[in-house]
């Protein structure tokens, strides 16, 4: 294994990192709706548990609701129930085989507590990266052990790890400003 290699799976993971950080913070619901607000909610269908979107049409009827029709007529009433079950406080409203999920207006107080969930997240995610350098940087002084690397190709590899590092905390830190802005933009 060179230095190269070594780079690319540390970069490889780390950008795995950012995505469950978007992935995360897509599901921190913000006064707008969108389609993958859902993703996460799974109904039960003929016995096993899907999700929404493999059982129904999920759209935006406007800014602020979602629009769910089922491929099943009868997979109206299993679809609101999961969707009030689920973790994200809404209220579906069922009319005729269209079940319009309306977005709630939040409250200062709730905005002020998801922001702290935005930065929890922020911090679980440089804290990933940060470990993901410090495998790599172990698995570089492995490799001087061996005498597979001098040291000098050593520090050269560890400072292109730690600009990677500066660059993924960078993004995560975009990422992090432009939710929080959105959270607390009324």
């Amino acid at each position: 294994m060179s230095t190269a290699d070594v780079r690319k799976t540390a970069e490889q993971k780390m950008q795995r990192s950012l995505e469950a950080l978007k992935a995360a913070l897509a599901k921190i619901r913000t006064g707008r709706a969108h389609v993958g607000l859902l993703d996460h909610v799974h109904v039960d269908y003929y016995g096993s548990s899907v999700p929404i979107n493999q059982v129904a049409s999920v759209t935006l009827l406007d800014a602020r609701t979602i629009g769910i029709t089922p491929f099943e007529k009868k997979m109206v009433g299993t679809i609101d129930k999961a969707i009030r079950e689920s973790d994200l406080g809404l209220n579906p409203a069922t009319v005729g085989e269209l079940i319009r999920v309306p977005m709630p207006p939040l409250s200062e107080e709730r905005r002020r507590e998801l922001t702290k969930v935005v930065r929890h997240d922020g911090e679980a995610a440089k804290v990933a990266v940060r470990n993901l350098r410090r495998d790599a940087n172990a698995e570089l002084k492995d490799m001087v052990k061996k005498k597979t690397i001098s040291e000098d190709e050593e520090r050269r590899a560890e400072e292109e790890i730690q600009k990677l590092t500066d660059r993924y905390i960078g993004e995560i830190d975009k990422i992090l400003q432009h939710k929080e802005q959105e959270i607390m933009t009324v």
